[in-house]
């Protein structure tokens, strides 16, 4: 890290230091009631921007059911329901996310996709999924999630355990920049707020080096500009197969 990005990410983190009172004293887990309501419209507009690229990334979804049977598929952090309209006709889905406050857009996004079947919400985090069984499900979707999981390795050693051998595991998630660009910049100099807007969104992340040693056995992943707000621009999109 530069000189100049490491005082500035420090000006940054002190001009942050009342959130940073905030959540040690207990009081921000009241943002996570309405985180959902924020992250509703933004899911709105990042659905508009990267339609074709979701539709590309699911296409394929349908590949990985057992023969004869429909898709079984687990979203990780399934947040307000964004990609249901993505999922192929008859997929039963079970949802989790680890902020129960999503419920009820998740139960408006489950009547405006009746060609699915929804199994259950369950409130987990990526992290810790004890309550679905081994090699139980097709396929485990996750989308913009991998940035704000506490430990990225324990959610990919979950999401391997849940998957049948030979199912996938789909990702969209946003990445740190390359470290000659001015947004490499900007999102270490501003993560410190960020972290508090995005719920505990962390935009300096290189996620695809987590994918890369979490032993699935096909890796089919490529970097991508998205055309969003710069500091969420750089996207790897693929899927790894167990």
């Amino acid at each position: 890290m530069s000189l100049a990005m490491r005082f500035w990410t420090l000006v940054v983190n002190a001009l942050c230091i009342p959130m940073h009172i905030i959540k040690a004293v207990g009081l921000y887990e009241g943002y996570k009631r309405v985180f959902p309501i924020f992250l509703q419209r933004i899911s709105i507009n990042y659905n508009k921007k990267m339609h074709d690229k979701k539709a590309e990334l699911f296409r394929s979804l349908s590949e990985f059911a057992k023969p004869g049977k429909k898709l079984t598929l687990l979203e990780i952090g399934c947040g307000t329901g964004a990609n249901f309209e993505f999922y192929p006709p008859g997929c039963k889905v079970i949802c989790t996310d680890p902020n129960p406050h999503f419920k009820k857009y998740l139960d408006k996004s489950m009547k405006q996709n009746d060609h699915l079947t929804y199994d259950q919400f369950v409130v987990a985090s990526g992290e810790d999924m004890a309550s679905v069984e081994d090699e139980s499900v097709d396929v485990v979707v996750c989308t913009l999630v991998l940035c704000s999981v506490e430990d990225v390795p324990q959610t990919l050693r979950e999401a391997h355990r849940i998957l049948r051998p030979g199912g996938a595991f789909f990702f969209m998630e946003h990445v740190v920049a390359d470290p000659s660009t001015w947004v490499h910049f900007f999102q270490h100099v501003l993560q410190p707020a960020w972290y508090y807007f995005g719920d505990g969104c962390e935009a300096t992340r290189a996620t695809w080096k987590y994918l890369e040693e979490a032993g699935f056995s096909e890796l089919k992943l490529r970097h991508v500009q998205a055309q969003l707000m710069f500091m969420i621009n750089p996207h790897i999109i693929g899927y790894a197969v167990k």
